[in-house]
């Protein structure tokens, strides 16, 4: 069992709290005593802020941010690295909760990439402006897919990354996409990854054009890239997805690619089956041999 130990952040904001009553009934809460519960307290206050759409939490039912980033063992005081942000759903809670203790960093194709790229840049740089308080601090990092840099090598804590690697194994960008996050992640440092999950067995030709991925075939471009598989969540697992539908996953909510046809039907199942994993950079190279 892990011991916890109270950081230098968490150690501020006790200090900052106001002073308990020596009155005070042994059975009453008491402020957060760990890391742990310090960020547990930060993202239950961020997840339910009301800068959030009302349209993205909604889908806090499907996407569970609070299980899976407690899962990656993020907390304030991290430099977080997001892939491919999107339109910023994940942004609008790890940006305001990195911002006083951490720092965040979306890292987006550049720009210049495709339309796609031009179109995400430019929602963060909205949202960013829009919202100074939440995301001033915020930063925007622009990669080349073909040689994929994410910023210098050993300088985060934690590279994030939702939905984005089924795009990758489309594309071949995959490899070189694991690649660079070993090189940007601190020895010790985390990969966490929830994609779209295809049925056991089914092989990457059989399923990559449906956005649904093996997870033995995810396991392998981080285990190929140095990492070691740390842990697997049913967090954003869905029973009710069989992953066979005509459009594949954008047939389902959010996309919802067949419009008014046998909506209900989609709706009812919900968003996706997802696998969520969590690798971790080894602290030194398994094979490394120690100096004569």
């Amino acid at each position: 069992m892990k011991t916890l130990l109270l950081s230098a952040f968490t150690a501020a904001a006790l200090l900052a709290l106001p002073a308990i009553a020596q009155d005070q009934p042994t059975d009453a809460l008491v402020p957060p005593t760990s890391a742990s519960d310090y960020t547990a307290t930060q993202l239950a206050q961020v997840i339910d802020s009301d800068w959030r759409p009302a349209n993205q939490r909604a889908r806090d039912t499907y996407r569970h941010p609070k299980e899976t980033l407690t899962f990656f063992e993020l907390r304030p005081d991290q430099t977080v690295i997001e892939i491919t942000p999107g339109g910023g759903w994940y942004t609008q809670i790890l940006a305001p909760l990195l911002r006083d203790n951490g720092h965040y960093i979306a890292a987006e194709k550049q720009p210049s990439a495709d339309s796609e790229a031009r179109g995400d840049d430019s929602a963060l740089r909205k949202l960013f402006v829009a919202h100074p308080a939440q995301f001033g601090k915020a930063a925007i990092v622009a990669f080349d897919p073909k040689a994929p840099v994410l910023g210098p090598a050993g300088s985060a804590d934690r590279v994030l990354t939702f939905r984005n690697v089924h795009n990758w194994a489309m594309d071949g960008s995959a490899p070189a996409m694991f690649k660079a996050f070993y090189t940007v992640l601190k020895p010790g440092g985390v990969l966490g990854v929830v994609d779209h999950r295809a049925d056991a067995g089914a092989t990457l030709d059989e399923v990559k054009r449906s956005g649904y991925l093996p997870v033995d075939y995810v396991v392998k471009l981080a285990t190929d890239a140095g990492f070691v598989l740390d842990g697997r969540s049913e967090i954003n697992a869905n029973p009710k997805d069989d992953h066979d539908h005509p459009e594949g996953v954008w047939t389902l909510p959010p996309t919802l690619a067949l419009g008014d046809k046998d909506k209900d039907k989609y709706l009812a199942i919900g968003e996706s089956d997802r696998m969520t994993l969590r690798f971790v950079k080894p602290e030194a190279p398994a094979h490394a041999a120690s100096s004569p």
